[in-house]
């Protein structure tokens, strides 16, 4: 289900959202490499609680485009090569886009409101990847008697990417949970059968 087969012309043409997204990530992190805007893009876009609440609520959307680091950039797009074909496949090209969207932005929101410091600082496309994760996990609900071998591949993966949170450190455990339930929540409407049912028609 996550082992990816195809060539990379092929892996483009047949995920185009999770293509350019991953190559979006990349454009940009290796933008921040030059020493001369490498702090005016994490300024101008990094998800900064105090600038947030002064109104500059887009910070939620271009944080997600940010990355601190070689590693933190390689886990992510990797998780989002591995994991976000099948759900392009099975959801959609617009619905993948509102999950990793809307899970990226909730999980903002939430670090907003719950991390109460002016000064807290995220980046990172960690909370939408997150999102893809739960909503892996409403297609498990949906399925678990029908097809109880998916059960047995997502649930392990949601496990250890929780416990992976709160065992690393300076991670926004807030954006991460908050995405996962966001996709998880979004995945219940997307993947209701009926829901499903009609896409087919």
């Amino acid at each position: 289900m996550f082992i990816r087969r195809e060539s990379f012309q092929q892996y483009i043409k047949m995920y185009p959202v999770v293509s350019t997204i991953i190559a979006l990530n990349i454009v940009v992190y290796l933008l921040t490499l030059l020493p001369e805007i490498q702090m005016k893009f994490f300024y101008a876009g990094a998800s900064i609680n105090g600038l947030i609440a002064a109104g500059e609520w887009w910070r939620m959307i271009t944080s997600m485009f940010l990355h601190y680091g070689f590693l933190h950039i390689l886990f992510n797009m990797f998780s989002l090569f591995l994991f976000g074909p099948e759900l392009e496949k099975i959801a959609g090209k617009m619905r993948f886009l509102t999950i990793y969207f809307l899970a990226g932005i909730f999980g903002g929101i939430a670090t907003f409101v719950i991390q109460d410091n002016p000064l807290y600082t995220s980046v990172g496309a960690s909370g939408a990847i997150f999102g893809i994760i739960g909503a892996f996990g409403a297609l498990v609900f949906y399925m678990r008697r029908t097809m109880p071998q998916l059960r047995q591949i997502i649930l392990p993966i949601i496990v250890v990417s929780v416990i992976m949170t709160f065992l690393q450190p300076n991670i926004n455990v807030t954006s991460h949970l908050g995405g996962l339930v966001t996709g998880f929540i979004l995945g219940l409407f997307y993947f209701k059968p009926k829901n499903m049912l009609r896409w087919r028609q």
